[in-house]
């Protein structure tokens, strides 16, 4: 009785931390000390989408990479002379460089105003909300206050983030571990609708012997002709064939037209236990919209460092 009475208390302070972390974040936190940082930001990731769209969906995957390994702490932007940095996991190898310099040179705009300020955690969180803006998706207040982490280790990253192969109960597990719901889950995968992938994270699905069911014909030989066997893995494709540069809801149609181009994705629709949520987004882009902004916001809290924890970095490739 007196393990579990133990046990019940660890789970208790757990929770009370982890909501006292959360509670720390607020819209306003740099009013007086930084008040332009949204608009520095925003500035610099719209340059940066004017010389190219990859920033958008690259910046989005790197805020989602970052928040799913160690928490919402830009442990994702070190890098490591050794290559053993978290940036350097087989998962983070085909992150874009035009988000890391997207963060990179938002960093130094803002250093240049409000010197040891503002974190690293901010500025990308700040500009994951401006490229969905930059695309035609919604704006939402920013909750601010996070501190940039100390921890930044390639071999704390397998196991963390979703493949392209997991099926619904991973995916469930995986965001559930960062206070996510299934909702939440089929929300934040709409951001597939101005992703773009390489063609071997998905060959496995268009050159099986057997056909993939799941996938509708047409499109399969469309990607067939677009990823040919021994064609340059590193070719990109989108993974909205419809909208590809406008965030919208075309994603969810495109996984009931069986038109998902992981089996990641289309897992959503063929699953009944989601499919609901999926046909909703599909016919309710206020719907989806109203459930991505909530779900953001959820994940920008994970883990997140506050207060004494952490350091604002200088330089966002590398600790202090």
């Amino acid at each position: 009785m007196e393990k579990w009475r133990g046990l019940c208390l660890v789970v208790v302070v757990a929770a009370a931390a982890m909501g006292a972390a959360e509670g720390q974040l607020r819209t306003d936190f740099y009013r007086f000390t930084c008040p332009n940082v949204e608009a520095i930001v925003q500035q610099v990731v719209s340059d940066k989408i004017s010389q190219t769209f990859i920033t958008i969906p690259a910046t989005l995957r790197l805020f989602f990479h970052d928040c799913f390994v160690e928490g919402c702490d830009a442990s994702i932007m070190i890098q490591s002379p050794n290559g053993d940095a978290e940036k350097d996991d087989h998962d983070n190898i085909s992150l874009a460089g035009d988000a890391f310099d997207t963060v990179i040179k938002a960093k130094q705009a803002v250093e240049a105003q409000c010197p040891g300020v503002v974190s690293c955690a901010d500025i990308l969180t700040i500009a994951a909300r401006d490229v969905v803006t930059g695309s035609g998706g919604p704006f939402w207040g920013v909750e601010l206050g996070r501190r940039d982490g100390l921890i930044s280790n390639a071999g704390r990253v397998s196991g963390n983030l979703p493949q392209p192969d997991s099926n619904l109960d991973l995916l469930n597990s995986m965001f559930r571990k960062n206070n996510l719901t299934q909702t939440d889950m089929v929300a934040l995968s709409g951001a597939h609708t101005v992703g773009f992938s390489h063609c071997d994270r998905f060959a496995n699905r268009i050159h099986s012997s057997i056909p993939d069911p799941s996938l509708d014909s047409d499109y399969a030989l469309k990607l067939m002709q677009d990823c040919p066997v021994g064609v340059d893995p590193s070719i990109v494709i989108d993974i909205d064939p419809t909208t590809p540069r406008v965030f919208d809801n075309a994603y969810y149609t495109n996984l009931v037209e069986k038109k998902g181009l992981f089996s990641s994705d289309q897992v959503l629709f063929t699953d009944p236990a989601s499919r609901g949520t999926v046909v909703q987004f599909a016919s309710d882009n206020a719907a989806f919209t109203e459930a991505f902004v909530e779900a953001m916001v959820k994940l920008g809290r994970t883990a997140v460092k506050v207060g004494f924890e952490g350091e604002i970095r200088r330089d966002c490739t590398m600790f202090n």
